[in-house]
């Protein structure tokens, strides 16, 4: 079982910035590709961004441009650095993973594609 635990949700005004951490108690040496989701209540979960082992990354349109992750292998963690937020980015995001090792390689924001999840962290952005 791999543990995945987001961090440094939070409120901020229109035009704010946030920075969350997803940090997991595996070895991310292993190769993987770790993903950013969001959900509102009621509505489908949304992919935003992905990034694999090389630090290769992809972006949902709708954050292309102000949504940036990163990783720091050694301390087993991945970033997303959101930038410029808007009330409509206001969500739960979440953090997911899968290994290559299992899955095979892949970077893309289709939810079906990750097989590990954070419990979710509160974003909450206000006009």
């Amino acid at each position: 079982q791999v543990l995945l635990v987001e961090s440094w949700g939070g409120s901020v005004l229109s035009g704010g910035s946030l920075r969350l951490v997803c940090t997991a108690a595996v070895n991310t040496y292993t190769k993987y590709t770790a993903g950013w989701f969001r959900q509102a209540p009621g509505k489908e979960r949304e992919g935003g961004a992905a990034i694999d082992t090389d630090a290769s990354t992809a972006y949902a349109d709708s954050v292309k441009g102000r949504f940036t992750s990163s990783q720091d292998n050694a301390k087993n963690q991945v970033y997303l650095q959101m930038n410029s937020l808007k009330p409509e980015d206001t969500d739960i995001y979440y953090c997911a993973a899968r290994f290559v090792r299992f899955r095979g390689a892949y970077l893309g924001l289709d939810e079906r594609e990750y097989n590990y999840w954070g419990q979710g962290t509160q974003v909450t952005v206000s006009s």
